[in-house]
């Protein structure tokens, strides 16, 4: 599907896609990292501008705060991100010392590595039918692969087994797990892990659909998370329509701040003031600046708002005119 915002809605889009409010799955994290990766890119290649440079960093703004102020990218929202979250939590002490064994190499398999990968684990363990493609899997967490035959053993000296096959049968039954702690997670249809191994001294057996109720239970959480996150995304967006506002009528104060120190500069001119010290040609200066300026403070100040407000040039018009600010540009 094609479609085109302009103006405050391409803004008010962009930092809702930041905040992860426009993902199949409400919060999703690695949206805002790519958003950060294109932004820099296009700024190497000197493809932005003030205007974009000011939007991103806005959107940007916005995505971090979403995540910071609201829960909506709290909880696993995939299996894979599920599991790795539930080996951490029945290890207790945490993963940086578990063992992991990954029985499988397909793509499960592999989210699931990454998962605990980022989680601390730096022993993988991968066991696959085709040696390859678990030497490949293994070698990208700093890993190492083993025979399929080896399976038993590999299982026993694991602390976590994630299964992930397609596999027609159980792959682990009962028999093939020893007694003691050991966190078994089956995230494959049909089961790869016989369910009679939950009956296993100190076993933790976990199946797809265990994982695929949190996974649900956190969805949920996320929608309703997703009004204060869309209020945040309002107001950054808010912010970003004002500062385009003012830039519109930047020019016409410029222009207004030029007429004056045009004006002031002429008069001290006319004054004659040659029998003055320099220090005393100093003040009189510094006096007759600090006049513009306080005069033209507030109008500055109040030209902004009401072009904020209004959302027109309108009032830029009326200081040109008023002033003459055309004629003698």
């Amino acid at each position: 599907m094609l479609y085109v915002h302009r103006g405050e809605l391409a803004a008010r889009h962009l930092f809702g896609v930041a905040g992860g409010l426009d993902s199949m799955v409400p919060g999703e994290a690695q949206i805002l990292a790519q958003i950060r990766e294109a932004y820099e890119s296009a700024y190497e290649w000197d493809a932005t501008g003030p205007v974009t440079n000011r939007l991103f960093h806005q959107a940007l703004e916005a995505g971090k705060r979403v995540r910071h102020e609201t829960a909506i990218g709290q909880g696993g929202a995939s299996p894979a991100s599920v599991a790795a979250d539930l080996a951490a939590e029945r290890m207790g002490d945490g993963l940086a010392n578990a063992r992991v064994l990954v029985v499988g190499a397909g793509r499960v398999a592999e989210l699931v590595a990454a998962n605990l990968s980022a989680r601390g684990v730096s022993s993988i363990t991968v066991v696959n039918r085709d040696p390859d493609r678990a030497a490949a899997l293994a070698s990208r967490f700093g890993g190492r692969a083993v025979d399929f035959a080896d399976l038993r053993a590999a299982i026993a000296a694991a602390d976590v087994v994630v299964a992930s096959t397609a596999s027609p049968e159980p792959l682990i039954t009962a028999a093939d797990v020893p007694p003691g702690r050991r966190v078994l997670i089956d995230l494959a249809v049909p089961r790869d892990i016989d369910p009679d191994v939950a009956a296993v001294d100190g076993a933790s057996l976990h199946t797809i659909d265990d994982l695929e109720a949190v996974v649900a239970r956190t969805i949920s959480l996320r929608h309703g998370e997703a009004d204060h996150a869309r209020e945040i995304v309002a107001a950054q967006s808010a912010t970003f329509r004002d500062w385009m506002a003012a830039l519109e009528v930047v020019p016409a104060i410029t222009s207004l701040r030029a007429h004056a120190e045009r004006i002031r500069v002429s008069e001290l001119e006319r004054a004659r003031l040659g029998d003055l010290s320099d220090a005393e040609r100093e003040r009189l200066d510094a006096l007759t600046r600090g006049i513009v300026n306080k005069l033209l403070h507030r109008p500055t100040v109040r030209l902004k708002q009401l072009a904020a407000e209004d959302g027109s040039a309108q009032y830029a018009e009326a200081v040109t005119e008023l002033f003459g600010l055309a004629a003698v540009e």
